[in-house]
């Protein structure tokens, strides 16, 4: 069993900041790359960031607003952050970690989490 835990979201009003966390813990002997995926009503999901052992990659439309980070700290291993900042209104969706990784049997999987949502108005 894996578990991603989101947390973070909420509303904000526009040039705000946010922040959201996603810690994976189960069956987990590595993770590959973490990151978040966001899908507005009527959208497909897009990429926002996702971070891997040497590389970082965001979504055009979050690029210079968003930082992702990702914290191997022995007691919070595998927990990645995402700091939202000069949120604007198109901001708006659910935000969805997402986790690559190889299980104690070798085995490679993509993981979502439940998704949080995140508001941006006045």
């Amino acid at each position: 069993q894996v578990q991603l835990v989101e947390s973070g979201g909420g509303l904000v009003q526009p040039g705000g900041s946010l922040r959201l966390s996603c810690a994976a813990s189960g069956y987990i002997l590595s993770i590959h790359s973490m990151g978040w995926y966001r899908q507005a009503p009527g959208e497909q999901r897009e990429l926002v960031a996702m971070i891997g052992s040497e590389y970082t990659n965001y979504g055009d439309s979050v690029k210079g607003r968003f930082t992702i980070s990702r914290d191997n700290a022995k007691n919070v291993k595998n927990t990645v952050y995402l700091q939202m900042n000069s949120l604007k209104p198109e901001d708006t969706a659910v935000y969805y970690c997402k986790a690559r990784y190889t299980d104690y049997a070798l085995d490679d999987y993509d993981y979502w989490g439940q998704g949080t949502q995140v508001t941006v108005s006045s």
